[in-house]
């Protein structure tokens, strides 16, 4: 059944996933849209920004909506995709939240260790890769649009370009981010075309 699945696809998600949840998108866009042909890359794009703007780790977000998603895309009821959030909700933080209560002191004992700041340096350029990893996914025709439509794909990188540059030089608050993108949305995509 679809819930094992899940289970067991979350639970590697969350074994083999550090640096958080935008580590994880790269991972869970692996499993759900190439491996188990759960959803297609664009209904992924589509989750991934819902579970960047509701609260909450975008990790776990992503993978509540992945488990409800890949359930009722199956063709299994609502109820069964509701089984699907919380089991891939639990699944993907249950090995890390094991390791933090088994680890976590042990580590802290040793973290002036030559050894262990070695591999912690080299667990953090392993997340930059992984977040960089998660970022390049996202960037297809369903996102950005295509060469078909010049008008959207020109529009989509401006819309990034400047979110870009606001976010790196002028360190924009997120949320503000993410509010005007939105209204800008709207604007080109959803009232402009209909006047």
């Amino acid at each position: 059944m679809i819930l094992w699945q899940l289970f067991y696809t979350f639970l590697l998600v969350g074994a083999f996933t550090f640096g958080g949840g935008y580590s994880m998108i790269a991972l869970i866009q692996d499993q759900v849209v190439d491996h188990w042909h759960w959803m297609s890359t664009g209904e992924f794009a589509d989750l991934v920004a819902v579970s960047q703007f509701t609260p909450g780790p975008v990790g776990i977000n992503t993978a509540t909506y992945a488990g409800y998603t890949a359930a009722v895309n199956a063709g299994y009821p609502v109820w069964v995709g509701i089984a699907g959030s919380l089991t891939a909700s639990l699944a993907v933080i249950a090995i890390p939240v094991a390791l933090v209560l088994l680890v976590g002191r042990l580590l802290m004992d040793h973290i002036t260790d030559r050894r262990v700041e070695t591999v912690m340096r080299i667990v953090r350029l392993t997340v930059v890769g992984l977040i960089a990893a998660a970022a390049l996914s996202l960037v297809n025709t369903e996102t950005f649009g295509s060469i078909d439509s010049p008008a959207q794909l020109i529009t989509s990188i401006l819309i990034f370009a400047a979110v870009f540059i606001l976010a790196l030089k002028k360190k924009a608050s997120p949320i503000l981010l993410i509010v005007a993108s939105g209204v800008v949305g709207l604007l080109v995509y959803g009232v402009l075309p209909s006047i």
